[in-house]
């Protein structure tokens, strides 16, 4: 008899879409992949709320949810509604003592709501803050990857990040970390698998890893 498909869902980071993951290769009798987008947050919506709604879009039984960035903190979110077989986040955080000093500050300071308004027009201003990294010279292989780029979901989306009110991980993460992450440094981060030389962007351009490596995560016990 044959085992049953793990149906795998699959969440981007701030501004990105779904894909980031065109070079995740899960073995196709075991894994099914279903990638999540973006949705425009409503007005004042609580990023508990905005989980909810996203849940709708999860059409399995316990999944298993990867997020990547911001996306690893929504996918933690999204499990607070629904049973899942796992959680794997990649580049992201497992509590807010996990953000780097700058947003903890920006938190007090509000300073994140001075950010240019033109940010989501400036494409390379938006990869500056979505993947961290100066992509300038590689510019046009990455701006496929951002098209979330409407004004309030931005500001909502840092908005979130900076004020994420998760004190303590949720039990039984799976953390995937890279050791030169710009976004969320590693030295902030606990209790995680590190990739030495890993950035921010390492669902893309380390690919490979994941392709290996994912499939044994997922089937652990």
């Amino acid at each position: 008899m044959a085992s049953e498909v793990i149906h795998v869902y699959l969440m981007p980071g701030m501004a990105a879409n779904s894909l980031i993951f065109d070079q995740i290769k899960l073995p196709e009798d075991t894994f099914k992949l279903h990638y999540l987008e973006w949705k425009i947050p409503c007005k004042n919506e609580r990023i508990e709320a905005y989980a909810k709604r996203m849940v709708v879009d999860i059409e399995h039984e316990n999944p298993v949810l990867i997020g990547v960035s911001f996306g690893g903190i929504l996918v933690q979110e999204m499990a607070k509604f629904i049973s899942v077989k796992k959680i794997i986040i990649i580049s992201s955080v497992k509590c807010n003592k996990e953000l780097p000093r700058r947003m903890i500050f920006a938190r007090y300071t509000k300073a994140h709501k001075l950010l240019p308004t033109g940010i989501v027009h400036n494409i390379e201003l938006l990869a500056k803050y979505a993947f961290g990294e100066n992509i300038s010279k590689r510019l046009h292989l990455y701006e496929k990857y951002l098209s979330v780029r409407n004004k309030y979901y931005i500001d909502w989306s840092i908005d979130n990040i900076v004020n994420w009110k998760q004190v303590e991980p949720t039990k039984d993460v799976i953390h995937i970390h890279g050791d030169k992450d710009a976004v969320f440094p590693s030295v902030y981060i606990k209790d995680c698998i590190k990739i030495k030389g890993g950035t921010h962007i390492m669902i893309i351009n380390r690919f490979k890893w994941f392709n290996e490596h994912l499939p044994r995560l997922i089937l652990e016990n």
